[in-house]
């Protein structure tokens, strides 16, 4: 049987805004050291984070947060994601693609498996032109992206919208998702997941191909 890799995009596919912290100071010209916040990286130093984590706010709302506070220290009042991300992470957005993504990717191709991706924000916070840029997102069989659906993870219906563009059943999928709460929605329509680690990306990939393999 055909099996395939779904993926969550931000976090996953993308280093997470608390990666390049530095990136983002040069775009922005702030000083080494003024972003803080490290999300997963730090989460004691991070109460929003924690609060996201314990389902007190939403991912959106953290983001918001975070986005009203950056445009705040460079003097802009930002309204939209995109220009959020666009500005702390310039025009190339293949610079903070992560290597491990990419190699799993051919490899998933390789093995004759399909690709997807299923994301709560994927245009909403980079914007509709930005997959341009991407060309691996060619070699992707299926986006499914909240930003026009309307169905955020961890529904099932999001994972449905999956298997049903897919011609898959659940068991033939593995999904990667850096939020814990989400794969809530995996486990429900009985989809095998990963809990990917953003802190330890190489072996978070390494389980998602063995899970993979497992159905050959």
């Amino acid at each position: 049987m055909t099996r395939a890799l779904v993926l969550d995009f931000g976090g996953v596919i993308s280093k997470t805004l608390f990666e390049t912290h530095a990136l983002s100071e040069a775009a922005l010209g702030l000083a080494t050291g003024t972003l803080t916040w490290r999300g997963p990286f730090d989460p004691d130093q991070d109460a929003p984070w924690r609060a996201m984590q314990a389902g007190e706010m939403t991912e959106r709302d953290y983001w918001a947060l975070r986005m009203q506070e950056t445009g705040a220290l460079v003097g802009e009042v930002w309204t939209e994601f995109p220009q959020f991300v666009g500005r702390l992470r310039g025009a190339d957005p293949a610079a903070v693609i992560r290597p491990e993504a990419l190699a799993a990717m051919v490899i998933t191709k390789s093995a004759g498996c399909r690709l997807a991706i299923l994301s709560n924000e994927l245009d909403l916070f980079y914007g509709k032109d930005f997959r341009s840029k991407l060309p691996f997102l060619a070699d992707v069989d299926l986006i499914v992206d909240a930003t026009y659906t309307g169905i955020l993870k961890p529904d099932p219906r999001a994972f449905h919208l999956v298997t049903e563009g897919l011609g898959l059943p659940a068991d033939a999928c593995v999904f990667v998702d850096d939020q814990a709460k989400n794969l809530r929605g995996a486990a429900e329509t009985g989809m095998p997941f990963v809990h990917f680690d953003v802190t330890q990306p190489g072996e978070s990939y390494a389980r998602a191909l063995g899970l993979l393999c497992q159905g050959d």
